[in-house]
């Protein structure tokens, strides 16, 4: 009985936050039988576990970090919507590591830029999953993310996401991590003008992510010498690593804000029918 109140809780408290994204994950989530209490101050472990999420592109990935190491990290299904694959991606993850909800320390997920619709699933479920167990969350940015995958390489590098309607989600970050350039959401020809004079000073550098892949002959036709990643990295693995070495970022739940860095396309449209 008494775990069934609870799991009943933790199921509404995990649908809220889904339900404010306007989303609703696939199934029920899991939870174990103990208090998950009041709200109050969050204590994070030396030694974190740490559940990571990415929904910003098509697939997506979910990560384990545990003492210091990503345990576990894989892609998700990109032939289902993330919210036909949430919690099931999660609790697979958790599983392989032989961990439960109840021991994640902190909830990391990337908080844009992306797709608006994958932003909101991703972001509302590892809100309700936080808010559940009473534990804090580290929103970081996907751009960034591509950024630390590479900071060993030894070159700058420009992350790029596809953004649709012909446009990249783009930063430029020096060879140790540090942002030159904040995200933009341009034409690639556009992005490349904007950063002549950083390309020209940062040489050689690396371009790395979907938009990345899909610009390639453009990213080489205008910036002669540059590199492109030609796979495009898992980032969960990553969102963990950043959430950890970088505790400061924690937040509560609801406190974490979508980098959605220009206006989502629904609400264009609807500006476009009100002025006719």
């Amino acid at each position: 009985m008494r775990k069934n109140r609870i799991a009943s809780r933790y199921w509404r408290l995990a649908s809220k936050y889904c339900r404010i994204a306007g989303v609703a994950p696939a199934g029920p989530w899991e939870t174990d039988e103990e208090d998950i209490g009041g709200l109050g101050e969050y204590n994070i472990a030396a030694a974190m576990l740490i559940l990571a999420l990415d929904t910003t592109t098509a697939s997506g990935s979910a990560a384990l970090f545990r003492d210091g190491v990503v345990v576990v990290e894989r892609a998700g299904d990109d032939t289902l919507m993330h919210a036909e694959r949430l919690p099931r991606e999660l609790m697979a993850v958790l599983d392989a590591a032989g961990a439960r909800l109840a021991d994640v320390d902190l909830f990391a997920v990337a908080s844009g830029p992306g797709s608006f619709t994958g932003l909101r699933v991703g972001i509302a479920s590892m809100q309700g999953l936080a808010l559940a167990h009473h534990k804090p969350a580290a929103p970081v940015p996907a751009l960034d993310a591509h950024a630390w995958r590479l900071r060993h390489r030894g070159t700058a590098i420009a992350a790029w996401m596809d953004a649709r309607r012909g446009e990249v989600f783009a930063a430029l970050y020096s060879e140790d991590g540090t942002l030159v350039r904040a995200a933009t959401a341009l034409p690639p020809d556009r992005t490349l003008d904007s950063w002549r004079d950083a390309l020209a000073a940062s040489r050689p550098i690396t371009f790395v992510g979907t938009g990345a892949v899909r610009y390639r002959h453009e990213i080489i036709a205008r910036a002669p010498g540059a590199l492109v990643v030609d796979e495009v990295p898992l980032l969960a693995g990553a969102i963990a690593e950043i959430a950890n070495a970088t505790p400061s970022i924690a937040v509560a739940p609801h406190a974490i804000v979508p980098v959605y860095v220009r206006r989502p396309d629904a609400e264009l449209a609807r500006e476009r029918r009100r002025h006719g």
